[in-house]
């Protein structure tokens, strides 16, 4: 995926008022059951992703469908990395992207991803945090985006080995960030949502499970 989505996220950042802050021990993000896709907005750069809610395993859950396609969801939401700072969701992938490689261009496509990002005071400044189901990209290893610097890809799973399986995540936002970047993180002001195979042409589907924000573990 270039480095569209990335940017027209900050885009979205820039031109509005990102929420307060939420003083609660969890932030739903997302609940698809109850909320549906309320609050996500749709970003489209190479076609569209199929993005829909289904029933699955008897739960409401958004099923991702992409076929040579990029777009996105992102949902303004702003926190503070330091307390919020348990990021959990649960996933499902079909298979890998063929092709994918998470250190080149012609294979920056993922079958799942969740993105926190970062505004800058500058919009050069934004960072984005990415969780990926990486294809060759070893599990727990991590690498800037293959476009830009500001975005970096940490593969929380990796390969066709748990394919068809739910997993549950959990993920220290600022333990990641720090190391990702090597600094404290800002406040962050939105997350993302992206299956997308643009760059290889090739067919993926996901599943992406409720997600929350928690100040514990």
């Amino acid at each position: 995926m270039a480095p569209r989505f990335f940017w027209a996220a900050v885009f979205i950042l820039s031109m509005a008022i990102c929420p307060g802050s939420v003083s609660a021990a969890e932030i739903a993000v997302a609940r698809f059951g109850t909320e549906g896709l309320g609050g996500w907005e749709v970003k489209e750069f190479e076609g569209l992703t199929d993005y829909r809610l289904v029933e699955e395993d008897g739960r409401t859950v958004l099923e991702a469908h992409a076929k040579g396609s990029a777009s996105g969801l992102v949902k303004k939401l702003s926190f503070d990395p330091a307390e919020y700072r348990y990021l959990k969701w649960s996933w499902k992938i079909r298979q890998t992207v063929a092709g994918g490689d998470a250190k080149s261009r012609e294979g920056d496509d993922y079958a799942a991803r969740i993105y926190v990002i970062f505004p800058g005071f500058f919009f050069w400044q934004t960072r984005a945090l990415n969780y990926i189901w990486a294809n060759r990209l070893p599990k727990g290893d991590f690498v800037s985006n293959a476009f830009t610097a500001n975005a970096r890809m940490l593969a929380v799973q990796s390969g066709a080995e748990m394919a068809g399986r739910w997993i549950s995540e959990q993920r220290d936002i600022l333990a990641d960030y720090r190391r990702l970047f090597g600094e404290d993180p800002p406040p962050a002001g939105a997350l993302a949502i992206m299956t997308d195979t643009d760059n290889t042409g090739v067919e993926a589907i996901a599943w992406y499970g409720d997600i929350t924000l928690s100040t514990s573990p």
